[in-house]
């Protein structure tokens, strides 16, 4: 099969650095062009050494043209606010684009603006946007050109949560998300909060009752239960590199058991080969996910205070962000979903 071209646009962040290594063992897609603005020209192996003989190419300057006339899909990786200046460009030349940053990802205009602090996309990118929640949104993302990738608490929150949602069988105004994600989600950029003395032997909490990623949740749950939705969600940094775990609880509104629940899950994630449901008494951990694009779900019900605990947990590089970027690529091109995502994750 004929190789298909890929542009990274934000080349140098760690979201880019994982598109690369995954796009590298990709049977169709391949690396094509690599923008950075702030490094253009530079080599991308004298910025990432551990690339010398991988990849050879400079890195570039923002340039549509050029980009359309070398490739046929664009990843981009940009901090929020940017890639909603550089998608329609892109659009106009043609080109499929997968939207990493959070800019296309809200409906309401207004609500981008207060949570993410930046003006919002034009209404008509976010008309031609697709939520690209791989497992719940398959179809959709088969016949778009436009591809807003989830954020990645977003999608281990919502992969726990939407099977259980469109049931009768929680209180969905008891929703309480508990989150931890590895020092990795904050970026590359350095931040006190980064630090190393800030972060080694400490946990923190942090964006509380602020978090950008609120509203994403509750607008993907509202339209799968088709009912308002509020949800408290509370973020933590916790001193690993890699990784998201959502403990996520809410009161159940009918009786039923374990078991019961994971045949739910089990069912609702049939033939979707990302999702792994555990079985009883078995709750998934980080580190076994670590460099993969699986999302594992542990579930238990608590009968003496009947509430529901579910475990999410991702790599928040991988099925967090790049990962199921290239998923989403896969399906948008009518390719196999797990076409080179197939590795099992690293461990220990």
């Amino acid at each position: 099969m004929k190789k298909v071209k890929a542009a990274i646009i934000g080349g140098t962040g760690y979201g880019s650095i994982e598109l690369v290594r995954l796009l590298h063992k990709h049977p169709i897609l391949e690396v094509g062009t690599v923008v950075s603005n702030s490094q253009a020209g530079e080599s991308f192996k004298d910025v990432y050494p551990h690339l010398s003989e991988i990849i050879e190419q400079p890195l570039e300057a923002f340039d549509p043209a050029a980009i359309a006339e070398k490739n046929e899909i664009v990843f981009l990786a940009t901090p929020s606010g940017i890639s909603k200046n550089l998608v329609p460009q892109l659009i106009d030349k043609g080109l499929k684009c997968i939207d990493l940053s959070g800019d296309l990802r809200l409906h309401s205009q207004a609500e981008y603006e207060k949570w993410y602090k930046h003006s919002p996309a034009d209404s008509a990118v976010l008309e031609m946007a697709t939520y690209g929640l791989s497992e719940i949104y398959p179809d959709q993302i088969k016949r778009a050109s436009l591809i807003a990738n989830p954020g990645c608490y977003p999608t281990a929150s919502l992969l726990g949560l939407i099977p259980v949602i469109k049931t009768n069988l929680i209180d969905n105004k008891s929703i309480i998300i508990d989150a931890k994600s590895g020092v990795s989600g904050a970026g590359r950029g350095l931040t006190l909060t980064s630090h190393y003395a800030e972060i080694n032997e400490n946990l923190r909490a942090y964006k509380m009752g602020a978090h950008q990623h609120i509203p994403e949740i509750e607008q993907i749950l509202q339209d799968e239960s088709g009912k308002e939705m509020t949800v408290t969600f509370t973020t933590h940094l916790v001193p690993m590199t890699r990784g998201i775990m959502a403990t996520i609880y809410a009161n159940l509104s009918e009786s039923v058991s374990t078991a019961e629940m994971i045949a739910l899950y089990e069912n609702f994630y049939k033939n979707k080969p990302f999702v792994r449901i555990r079985k009883e008494g078995n709750m998934p951990a980080t580190k076994e996910v670590w460099g993969s694009n699986y999302c594992d779900i542990g579930l238990h019900v608590d009968q003496r205070t009947k509430r529901l605990t579910i475990i999410s947990v991702i790599d928040n590089l991988v099925k967090g962000a790049s990962g199921q970027a290239i998923q989403n690529a896969n399906l948008l091109n009518g390719w196999d979903e797990a076409t080179g995502l197939t590795d099992i994750p690293m461990y220990p």
